[in-house]
């Protein structure tokens, strides 16, 4: 039987890049129970760049961080690809986002922003990727990128 979630990612023209290693002592995910929790996922792309640095409000545009919020969510949903062995159809539900938003001092748009991430997760799980979630301004991220999301996923 073919692979749903691989399905709709091929659909949504996304190719999931070789999961980050963690660059400080932690894991990139634990597992615990039918739950995994993912560390904190930062807008680097497929070749190890950061398209999107500064903050929001600033040098980044709503527009653009709402770009990265979604890049977020893919590397998200590769580090949660590894933790399934690599069958992502294990996935029962996006449980909870957890994001921060570098942004400046009265920048009310974190939602908004938050959303690049939060609709790719139903556009790739469908209702399983409906999800709970913390949209929260920040005045400083690791090397000034705009956005980090962690995420908290039941799988089977």
């Amino acid at each position: 039987m073919a692979n749903v979630i691989e399905q709709n990612l091929e659909e949504l023209g996304i190719t999931l890049p070789v999961p980050v290693p963690p660059v400080a002592n932690y894991v990139p995910f634990v597992q615990t129970g039918n739950l995994i929790s993912i560390s904190g996922q930062i807008p680097v792309d497929g070749d190890g760049k950061f398209p999107y640095l500064g903050k929001v409000g600033k040098e980044v545009s709503a527009e653009d961080a709402v770009k990265a919020a979604r890049l977020c969510a893919i590397n998200i949903i590769s580090q949660a690809r590894v933790a399934c062995g690599g069958d992502l159809d294990r996935v029962v539900r996006i449980v909870k986002l957890g994001a921060f938003v570098n942004c400046t001092d009265g920048f009310p748009g974190q939602p908004a922003i938050v959303n690049g991430a939060s609709d790719l997760m139903v556009a790739v799980f469908g209702e399983a990727g409906k999800h709970s979630r913390s949209a929260v301004g920040v005045n400083a991220l690791p090397l000034n990128v705009p956005v980090e999301i962690d995420a908290l996923i039941e799988i089977s």
